[in-house]
């Protein structure tokens, strides 16, 4: 079943709440999706750095690692909980799995870049809220997923959002008919999938469009002809916030526009928490109709 939340920032001044709105939706679809949840948030940029979000097996074992990736990064190492974020030279991005292999740092590569910093483990929404303090967050957009999982197992590496390309991440409820094929194509040309997840490929088929020269918005459309299931995604990227759904469209999903902020939503109860969301324009995203705001 699933429920995926996103929320953009129009004005700067929501900005410092992100994570709490964020979450505050997030928990709200508690119910549909109770064994895992995940966010990305797109933060303030560090000057030619790009942001590695990291994942091991507990806390401790994130805390122990830390020392041994200072030698890796330009500044101290942030954690939460599991995860930690760590920065290196942008330079060095393209090259960030194999550093961490030559240095024997026992940590998952979860997604990065200049902005996005993304949270997902196995457990409630509010535990996951908790866990990883995603209410002192700040930032101008971000999306979350919470999961129930229906075709795999209950794992963190199940887990949305996924990542496979700079700044790049997707939710999706919904399944696809035509991934292993997808799949397949992908890791020919060069695009990294490592779980069984169809979302996963999704993901992968943007980052592989978008590295075509594409624009998000060409690469959605392009999607429509390309991908087979039914499906909602909402897309995060570094300065913009994608939505679409599947010509059959026969997954929920609700949004709100306000002078303030754009935000979408599985269900309207987790709009609710959302300032302003009385005046708000309420709408349904047509099918096989791409949206996308940027900044």
């Amino acid at each position: 079943m699933c429920g995926i939340v996103g929320v953009f920032c129009k004005n700067a001044s929501l900005e410092p709440r992100l994570g709490d709105l964020l979450s505050s939706m997030l928990v709200q679809m508690t119910d549909r999706g109770p064994d895992s949840a995940g966010v990305a948030l797109y933060g303030a940029p560090a000057d030619g750095a790009v942001k590695l979000t990291l994942r091991g097996t507990s806390a401790d074992h994130v805390a122990a690692s830390a020392d041994r990736l200072k030698q890796l990064t330009r500044s101290d190492i942030v954690l939460h909980d599991t995860h930690a974020v760590a920065l290196i030279d942008a330079d060095r991005a393209g090259d960030a799995e194999d550093l961490l292999a030559d240095a024997e740092i026992d940590l998952d590569l979860v997604g990065a870049g200049r902005r996005m910093e993304l949270y997902k483990e196995v457990g409630l929404p509010d535990s996951i809220v908790d866990r990883f303090g995603l209410r002192a967050i700040s930032g101008t957009h971000g999306i979350g997923h919470t999961r129930m999982a229906t075709e795999s197992a209950v794992t963190t590496d199940g887990a949305h959002p996924f990542s496979t390309g700079l700044d790049q991440c997707l939710v999706h409820n919904g399944s696809l008919s035509n991934h292993n094929r997808l799949r397949r194509v992908l890791k020919r040309e060069g695009i990294r999938i490592d779980t069984e997840n169809d979302t996963e490929v999704a993901a992968g088929y943007l980052t592989w469009r978008m590295g075509q020269g594409l624009s998000l918005g060409d690469a959605l459309t392009r999607a429509l002809d390309d991908l087979d299931g039914f499906y909602t995604f909402v897309v995060g990227t570094e300065n913009g916030f994608g939505v679409l759904r599947d010509p059959i469209s026969c997954k929920p999903a609700v949004m709100a526009e306000t002078d303030d902020y754009v935000a979408f939503a599985s269900e309207y109860r987790a709009l609710t928490p959302l300032p302003g969301i009385e005046q708000a324009r309420l709408f349904e995203p047509e099918p096989a109709r791409v949206y996308f705001w940027e900044r």
